[in-house]
């Protein structure tokens, strides 16, 4: 082969490599351009993408649902029994021996009875130790109570008025007794001379417990705690039956809160009314019945949860 032939067939190599490397480099251009602009809007995003992940509105639910949750929902379990005057705690030990016995958490509260307040004071304290949702029991001069304490109270699911006094907004325990006759129990009290107001403990077992053994109401009697006068004075604040449901066990043959006042309340409150024959001290004398409509409305509420 002549050297112009070889020289001509070089050249021709040499444009052909050039091409080759020119078409590469023209073809590697446009895919590093989607390349760098995808990364490129990957960046733009990039910042904001974790923020709904680490957006602070994402724990915020399990906060509010922490609340309900540790005092609202669930079972009933948690029973808190609150007395009335001329009583004290130990009024409820029978009660309280079947509600335990049917697995309930219970708590008796001993009230002072020095005033609306201070029982108040005392039934929260107790009500604050409760693990979640309770069921609030008050006996007479306790419905007082329970009416001020239910309200605005969120681990207390219901109420529960055993011959209790069920006021409405600034209505007081006097205001209510006077829609009846004055009952015996009310004629056998005395106050002394620091204005606490006393039962005649001869008088006590007529009155007052008709239907529990007299070797029992002696010792009651001898025990009792006396109120405050002023107490039956004082009006509630808030009215609990309001919000939560309710339940009222009627005594029929009480003679210290009238049987008609005590369907008045209950009607007006639409209670479930749960009549039993009995002196108005039926937790003594009908624990166990008393303790069996504690037990359905913790049932019924348990099963609205």
């Amino acid at each position: 082969m002549s050297l112009k032939r070889l020289l001509l067939c070089a050249a021709v190599w040499a444009l052909c490599f050039a091409g080759v490397n020119a078409f590469a480099q023209t073809a590697a251009a446009p895919a590093a351009g989607p390349a760098d602009q995808s990364g490129s809007e990957a960046v733009t995003p990039a910042a904001p993408a974790p923020e709904p992940v680490a957006t602070p509105a994402a724990p915020a639910p399990a906060a509010a649902s922490s609340k309900p949750a540790t005092t609202i929902s669930g079972p009933v379990r948690n029973i808190v029994l609150v007395h009335g005057a001329f009583v004290d705690g130990s009024s409820w030990n029978g009660v309280v021996a079947h509600l335990q016995q049917k697995g309930y958490h219970v708590s008796s509260v001993q009230n002072p009875l020095t005033s609306l307040a201070d029982d108040v004071a005392a039934t929260r304290r107790v009500l604050a130790r409760q693990d979640g949702p309770t069921l609030l029991v008050g006996h007479s001069w306790g419905g007082v109570v329970i009416t001020e304490v239910g309200a605005n109270a969120p681990n207390v699911a219901g109420l529960v008025y055993v011959a209790a006094i069920a006021p409405d907004l600034h209505e007081s325990t006097v205001d209510l007794l006077k829609r009846g006759a004055q009952m015996p129990a009310g004629q056998a009290i005395t106050a002394d001379a620091n204005g606490f107001l006393w039962l005649d403990r001869t008088r006590y077992h007529a009155d007052f417990a008709a239907d529990v053994p007299e070797n029992v109401t002696r010792v009651l009697s001898a025990a009792q705690a006396p109120i405050s006068g002023k107490a039956f004075s004082e009006t509630v604040s808030q009215v609990g039956w309001k919000e939560k449901p309710s339940w009222y066990v009627l005594t029929t043959k009480d003679r210290a809160v009238s049987p008609e006042v005590q369907r008045f309340m209950a009607e007006r409150m639409g209670a479930k009314i749960v009549p039993v024959a009995s002196s108005h001290l039926v937790p003594v004398s009908h624990a166990g019945a008393v303790a069996d409509v504690i037990d359905r409305a913790a049932r019924e509420l348990s099963r609205q949860q």
